[in-house]
């Protein structure tokens, strides 16, 4: 299979279901999204809600969900639950959100490595664009610091990442997609020992919009 077998489009009702199960296999210590929820996302703002669909079956297999906030009003060390309102995305904000939000990304494994969780970001990246959002924000898990995380904090274990002295699965494949590093945080998931419950705070600012100063994110 190659990209071209793949399409990026939004997320319908009737891609509920099988999103589901996706969140399943790719988090399986997880609670899976349910039809309700993501029913709440794609009334709360259907835009946001990306996935890439497998042309030839015609079913979804991989998903980007995003919210626009107003980060000013959190702090940098709040957790998924509290960004999200519970996974709720009730505190989505059309109005005052100048910052793009990305909840989740994820592929099925099977689907991994065709170059669809760049294609989603591509897609997120467009939106903040088009509608003249000034950032993205996430937050990168670190499954490659839990075995050392005996010996090296965190701080040092993200500052080798960023030097290269170090490789993450998951946090190097973002620096490589464009994202910069904030900070790592602790708690941000609470059940991800591959990564000591840590993850780094990571953005992509839009260069046509430039972030007014009192939103900067610190």
């Amino acid at each position: 299979m190659t990209l071209s077998d793949y399409a990026i489009r939004l997320m319908q009702p009737a891609d509920f279901v099988a999103i589901g199960e996706i969140c399943r296999i790719v988090y399986p210590t997880e609670t899976p999204y349910t039809p309700e929820e993501l029913a709440e996302h794609h009334a709360v703002f259907p835009q946001g809600q990306f996935v890439a669909e497998h042309v030839p079956s015609g079913v979804p297999v991989g998903v980007h969900f995003t919210l626009r906030l107003r980060l000013i009003d959190y702090h940098i060390d709040d957790s998924w639950d509290v960004l999200t309102a519970r996974g709720t995305f009730a505190d989505h904000d059309p109005v005052h959100g100048k910052t793009l939000y990305g909840a989740d990304v994820f592929v099925r494994p099977d689907h991994q490595h065709h170059g669809l969780a760049h294609a989603l970001t591509d897609a997120t990246r467009r939106l903040v664009i088009d509608e003249e959002l000034w950032r993205m924000v996430g937050a990168s898990r670190l499954p490659g610091y839990g075995s050392v995380a005996a010996n090296v904090t965190a701080d040092e274990y993200v500052s080798d990442v960023v030097a290269g002295r170090r490789t993450d699965p998951v946090l190097s494949a973002h620096m490589k997609d464009g994202w910069s590093v904030v900070r790592p945080i602790h708690g941000y998931l609470q059940h991800d020992p591959e990564s000591a419950n840590w993850a780094a705070v990571i953005q992509w600012v839009n260069p046509a919009s430039p972030p007014p100063p009192e939103l900067a994110l610190r």
